[in-house]
């Protein structure tokens, strides 16, 4: 049986109020490549999902295991993308925004919703934003998984298409082995443009 106070309560307290929690995270905001991801999901409040936690404290195994149990225990799902095109007009935390509101919209009310901690979504639905949610409210976490390994598989299908960069090893984060591919090849059209200024600073 799962514990029903800490990381569980809000979904406890929101079912007894005869309610339903949603959760949304994100994933990508720091690569310098790929698109960002984010995600929403609903899950029923009295079948608690062992093992879910913040994805990053997850090993890859772990995560893909879990996002195929979230997506058949969950009552309602969204996951919402924000485009390299869009990150570079809106800058990243516009775009993270969008893949926010994308994800969320395909929810069907009522629910409370609980994000991890941003601010200003342009979205029909109150929300409260948690700092480190992701660490603290089960719903959050589910997610956060959820948007982790949808990003994660879209850059192992980039990497077949640009096999030069590795995106199926680093997921488009700046990892030595990258950074070295990009000075030695330039960017392709995955490459956030913004993100690579630094870099070409230091060359």
């Amino acid at each position: 049986m799962q514990p029903i106070e800490g990381f569980y309560a809000n979904e406890i307290r929101c079912a007894a109020e005869g309610g339903r929690l949603a959760g949304a995270d994100e994933a990508g905001r720091g690569p310098l490549a790929g698109p960002v991801v984010a995600a929403a999901v609903i899950l029923p409040a009295e079948d608690f999902l062992a093992g879910v936690n913040d994805s990053k404290k997850l090993s890859e195994k772990k995560r893909e295991a879990l996002y195929e149990e979230i997506l058949m225990r969950a009552i309602a799902y969204g996951i919402g993308i924000a485009t390299v095109e869009e990150i570079e007009r809106e800058n990243i935390l516009g775009a993270t925004r969008l893949a926010f509101a994308r994800a969320v919209e395909q929810l069907p009310p009522p629910f409370t919703l609980y994000t991890d901690y941003i601010t200003g979504l342009n979205i029909s639905v109150p929300y409260t934003p948690i700092i480190k949610g992701d660490a603290k409210v089960y719903s959050i976490a589910a997610a956060s998984i959820l948007a982790k390994v949808m990003r994660d598989r879209m850059m192992r299908a980039y990497a077949e298409e640009y096999p030069e960069y590795g995106f199926d090893k680093h997921k488009g984060y700046g990892t030595a082995a990258h950074t070295e591919a990009i000075l030695r090849y330039g960017p392709c059209p995955l490459h956030r443009r913004s993100f690579l200024k630094k870099l070409y600073a230091n060359t």
